[in-house]
């Protein structure tokens, strides 16, 4: 096995490899297939002017080929590398490396770059054995999955607080006396009669506004003098608890901390349950509220948001978390405040 600089006549040679290579990794979702022309033609002009490099085997066979060009100054770019397959676990994927680092040498290049497909294991192994590594990801996705995962501005995010307390009246007059100051022009609130000794909020433009449902939450507490729970979920992909207690936050939960940005360490952990004070105030099991109220660095790595929410509402006892203003249910006894 020899490996050479490529010359023009070396270009029907290194263009059959490259047609094995187009055929065997698929091109990235986010571009489509290759145009071949466009792509050779490139190829013809890195055997001219830049750095290629074909490996033949002891009969002078072309089995492998590298095409790298010259950047800035002090950098270049590694745009081919492929052996064909009945060669391959011979070293000649690492000899045409060393021959193109050395063209580079001699460039005076420092630096270089690749791309690489993330399906594609067998190279992302072979070029984190060299040393290289992941500096730039590019992430791809449908459009209309996209869409769908996203939902519109409205459905995104929804939410409901729950007051500890019999007094239907008095709460509803404390929404009625709240909810006009919040921004945003709520279409209108609904009041729900005790269940399990928590009487039930929703709000329209609190579903539209996690933090109009946080401030809600706050003043009813305050003014109700009562525990007050906020359960919802926000971007349809994290779930957010708040226990307040005469106004104050006693207790906070997301369950994907860094949801919004990097966080402080300490913050972080200020915003897993407290199993303790959530069973303290909501006489929930607290070995349940460890188990169901967990965080991660990611939503993927959690059930969906809405399992995650109805889960959390059970172990508390709480009925009619899992929907927001729009679908909250019309039971005997509710009081619906109709805005403009």
């Amino acid at each position: 096995m020899s490996v050479r600089r490529a010359a023009a006549d070396d270009f029907d040679a290194i263009a059959d490899l490259w047609r094995q290579l187009d055929h065997e990794i698929p091109p990235p979702t986010h571009e489509g297939p290759a145009d071949e022309e466009q792509e050779l033609g490139e190829v013809r002009e890195i055997i001219a002017s830049e750095i290629a490099l074909v490996a033949e085997d002891d009969d002078g066979t072309p089995v492998g080929f590298a095409l790298a060009r010259r950047r800035a100054p002090g950098f270049g770019t590694l745009t081919d590398l492929y052996v064909a397959r009945d060669a391959r676990r011979s070293g000649i994927g690492t000899e045409l490396m060393r021959e193109v680092l050395a063209a580079f040498g001699d460039d005076g290049i420092e630096h270089l770059d690749l791309d690489v497909l993330a399906s594609n294991h067998v190279a992302r192994t072979l070029y984190a054995r060299w040393g290289l590594k992941d500096e730039v990801v590019i992430m791809t996705g449908s459009v209309t999955a996209l869409e769908e995962k996203l939902g519109s501005q409205e459905s995104a995010s929804f939410g409901s607080i729950h007051i500890q307390s019999d007094d239907l009246s008095a709460v509803e007059q404390a929404v009625r006396q709240f909810v006009p100051r919040l921004p945003g022009g709520s279409r209108g609130s609904l009041v729900a009669p005790p269940r399990g000794g928590w009487i039930a909020v929703y709000d329209d433009v609190c579903d539209r506004n996690p933090e109009m449902l946080r401030r809600l939450a706050r003043e009813l507490s305050d003014r109700m003098g009562s525990v007050t729970l906020l359960l919802g979920v926000e971007r349809e992909e994290l779930v957010r608890m708040i226990l307040f207690e005469r106004g104050r936050i006693v207790d906070e939960y997301l369950s994907v901390p860094e949801f919004y940005g990097p966080l402080p360490p300490g913050d972080v952990v200020g915003l897993a349950a407290n199993p303790t004070v959530v069973s303290r105030l909501t006489g929930a099991d607290s070995e349940s509220v460890r188990r169901v109220a967990r965080t991660a660095p990611s939503p993927a790595d959690l059930p969906s948001a809405r399992e995650l929410l109805a889960e959390l509402a059970r172990i508390l006892r709480v009925d009619g978390a899992e929907t927001g203003w729009a679908d909250a249910p019309e039971l005997a006894g509710s009081v619906r405040i109709a805005r403009a």
